[in-house]
């Protein structure tokens, strides 16, 4: 099979071709990039292999196309530069073997089999040569293409190997299976299931990046379902393990958590590409084993598992080493989701509305996106009820947010108008007085302007002053 047509409008490949021919080294375009030529998927990102010495290589190469920057990193035999829209890496052909107690392996000189056997799964093991006899030709020694035609995840080698070699291997393999929607092999399952203690020698930062990387695919579901059936979301995010489980005590049963969070995040997921509100609708639920609780005459409930899991942030950010200035956002949305459910299922007060408005911010939009992905009801006409209901909370929304000029709402009168006009310090009465006038302007006392609240705060003072004294 020879792919001369699809790889002779990439800019760089001619030169690479008449350096492999004037240095008589063998060269190949090799591993992602092969197999997303094959899928017509666009990337940025391009390797070739160098059997020989792949650092003089990427200098000959360079110096011809006028690069000036080329990036070594000797003991990998590696070397990258920038041309055009292209990030290329060149990479010296290599074996590796490991140790235990490390996925880090040890390197030596290999043979294009050598290098070939060592890659993760069969679809990321082909190559192009770019050779002068056989240019354009795939080589496929582990029916990589046919399993792309299948789209089924397998690795060249024994999977219990890949895994013991490298077990980040495991979560490579679902993302993969979530971005490209393949199926994985079996073998990969059950080594991935007896492999999966193996993970916890991988760096927090590497498992996250994976992990993220599953939940930007398509289809999240996907990877988070198989990470669930391998067991190796124990390991790496023991808290939505946790969530699977359908309990039933007399005639009251409720849907099993994990099943339904996975379709939360595939709706949202429909909507936005924002990962951070993906990552929130995976959350969402989290404190829900926490707080099941069965009421005679009622059934299952999970009071306060909106407050309990917003609080439970904070430790998962720090345990998977995720960006700390998004634990607000995620914190925001876990607390609120089940506020606009609850607005859509009575008769919806402007004082309510503000409230929402104010604690959700900027955010409101995102939140409301995380509600409407939160109906998971079989029943259409239950699911066209809950959405009209949203559709009005929003009209709702709009309507009090002109009116009451709320998009950035805070107290009208500062603490040091507060502290000036009632001489006092500052104080936690200072906060108080400046609650009941937000709450004056969210409850429709007196309306969202500087007068008002000024006019407000000079009626009410003398009583907190004199709740001060006694």
């Amino acid at each position: 099979m020879n792919f001369l047509n699809e790889i002779k409008h990439i800019p760089v490949i001619t030169v690479i071709s008449e350096t492999a021919k004037e240095s008589n080294t063998e060269v190949y375009m090799v591993g992602g990039v092969v197999r997303d030529l094959i899928l017509k998927r666009q990337r940025s990102d391009l390797d070739f292999l160098v059997i020989g010495d792949s650092l003089s290589f990427t200098e000959k190469v360079a110096a011809k196309i006028g690069i000036q920057k080329v990036t070594k990193y000797r003991n990998f035999g590696t070397a990258h530069f920038k041309f055009q829209d292209y990030d290329i890496e060149f990479v010296g052909a290599r074996k590796e073997s490991y140790n235990r107690n490390s996925r880090k392996p040890v390197v030596e000189d290999g043979t294009f089999e050598d290098d070939i056997r060592r890659r993760d799964f069969t679809i990321n093991a082909m190559a192009i040569s770019l050779n002068q006899n056989t240019f354009g030709e795939l080589i496929d020694k582990f029916n990589g293409y046919q399993d792309l035609q299948n789209k089924i995840i397998k690795t060249p080698l024994d999977p219990f190997q890949t895994f013991d070699d490298d077990p980040l291997r495991i979560l490579r393999a679902f993302r993969f299976a979530a971005q490209l929607e393949f199926q994985v092999d079996e073998s990969i399952i059950k080594a991935a299931k007896e492999m999966k203690e193996r993970l916890r020698i991988v760096s927090q930062e590497r498992v996250t990046d994976e992990f993220l990387k599953i939940l930007t695919s398509p289809k999240p579901s996907v990877g988070l379902k198989l990470l669930f059936d391998s067991e190796a979301l124990q390991i790496i995010f023991t808290e939505i393990q946790n969530l699977a489980g359908v309990d039933q005590r007399q005639d009251y049963h409720h849907k099993d958590v994990f099943l339904h969070t996975l379709s939360v995040v595939d709706n949202v997921s429909k909507e936005t590409e924002n990962v951070w509100l993906r990552f929130a609708a995976l959350v969402h639920d989290v404190a829900k084993p926490q707080t099941k609780k069965f009421v005679e005459g009622i059934g299952w409930t999970f009071h306060g598992h909106e407050e309990l899991g917003a609080r439970m942030m904070k430790n998962i950010f720090h345990r998977m080493k995720l960006p700390m200035h998004k634990l607000e956002y995620v914190e925001k949305l876990v607390r609120l989701h089940l506020r606009p459910i609850a607005l859509a299922k009575e008769e919806v007060t402007d004082s309510a509305i503000r409230r929402l408005i104010v604690q959700a911010g900027d955010d409101l939009n995102d939140l409301i996106t995380l509600c409407r992905a939160d109906i998971t009801s079989k029943n259409p006409q239950k699911i066209e009820k809950y959405l009209a209901n949203y559709e009005a909370v929003m009209q709702k929304v709009l309507e009090v947010q002109e009116k009451d000029k709320l998009r950035e709402f805070q107290s009208p009168v500062r603490g040091e108008e507060i502290m000036k006009i009632c001489n006092i310090k500052p104080s936690k009465k200072v906060g108080e007085i400046k609650k009941a006038i937000e709450d004056a302007i969210l409850d429709g006392v007196i309306e969202n302007s500087y007068e008002a609240a000024l006019a407000y705060l000079l009626k009410i003072k003398d009583d907190f002053l004199s709740e001060n004294k006694s």
